[in-house]
């Protein structure tokens, strides 16, 4: 049964035409939000439900402007890539994404807006096997993700400072690797599942894995993900108690990339390539806080990786069209 605690409210998506941004729309629309989309993203993006606001919230103006009458804030808004372009690209992770926190924020807080969500990442964990969300943030985020890690670190504790000096409670989720439809599927920097699931698409006879497939990682699909967002606004968490939205399972590079290759019906030779950074050997979140407020995952690796890859195939000829910092026109650079 579906809860009230949406009904009439008016409800800012930071983000809301990408991954988890579209099915959170979707929800609050279903939930009779009334709702809001900012994004960089062309409008035939956008839920055509939902009122659609293009603009760039690196911007204070933009930010102030969308945060006008509205009573919730979900920031979805990050900086997603490739291993190799977090060594490389580390100022493209953290230079947008300390803007995008710090702004936005501060507009909503400022515009009198009652709840504001948070979105953080697994990224801001030191290297450890499993991540729990008291685990002390008192060593630097994991070097494979420099730039995203200390970016999302200064998000969480912006918000920690506003309910110390203001009372104003931020709520603040971490998802672990999130897929599904509307990810980035560009050929050169997208992340592990989408990269995957293009070169199965492509491949006629081999697809080539850049690392060596032991890698584990905790996948979850962004439908649960957005699930798990309305309920930690919905609970009223305390800022001080972020949620893992993950799995709580971890999955093998080599599991995932044959669940993938089954899935795609063709039959490839999968061929390992182990000279490619393929990030921190394992990480897998502690989800006990998650189910403790009613959170459960309920799409599968095996539906979740179906539903994405035939989304990818028919939709590729428009799927690289979402904004892309690692591909702005040369007039934004």
């Amino acid at each position: 049964m579906t809860s009230n605690f949406f009904k009439g409210k008016e409800v800012l998506v930071a983000g809301g035409t990408g991954m988890i941004g579209r099915p959170l729309v979707e929800m609050l629309l279903e939930r009779s939000a009334r709702v809001r989309v900012a994004s960089k993203d062309n409008p035939d993006r956008a839920n055509p439900n939902a009122e659609f606001i293009q603009c760039d919230l690196t911007r204070p103006d933009d930010c102030k402007r969308i945060c006008e009458g509205i009573d919730m804030v979900f920031n979805l808004l990050c900086t997603k890539g490739s291993p190799s372009t977090c060594q490389t690209n580390p100022l493209d992770y953290f230079e947008p994404m300390l803007l995008y926190n710090t702004l936005l924020m501060q507009a909503a807080y400022h515009a009198g807006v009652k709840s504001f969500l948070f979105t953080s990442s697994v990224c801001v964990y030191p290297p450890s096997e499993t991540f729990y969300e008291n685990d002390p943030l008192d060593r630097p985020p994991s070097p494979n993700d420099p730039g995203a890690g200390w970016a999302k670190r200064m998000g969480e504790l912006q918000a920690k400072f506003y309910f110390k000096q203001y009372g104003w409670r931020v709520a603040i989720v971490r998802p672990a690797n999130v897929y599904g439809p509307y990810d980035n599927f560009n050929r050169f920097n997208s992340m592990v599942v989408p990269s995957l699931i293009r070169r199965a698409a492509e491949a006629e006879d081999k697809i080539v894995l850049d690392s060596d497939g032991t890698t584990i990682r905790d996948f979850i699909y962004c439908d649960d993900v957005a699930r798990g967002m309305l309920l930690t606004v919905e609970k009223q968490l305390d800022q001080n108690y972020p949620i893992n939205l993950g799995s709580g399972a971890g999955v093998t590079i080599r599991e995932l990339v044959e669940t993938i290759v089954r899935i795609s019906g063709k039959k490839l030779k999968i061929v390992f390539d182990s000279s490619k950074p393929s990030g921190d050997k394992k990480r897998v979140f502690d989800i006990a806080q998650a189910r403790a407020i009613g959170f459960t995952p309920q799409v599968s690796l095996e539906e979740g990786i179906a539903r994405t890859y035939h989304w990818y195939v028919d939709n590729r000829e428009t799927a690289d069209s979402r904004y892309d910092v690692f591909n702005r026109p040369p007039s934004s650079k």
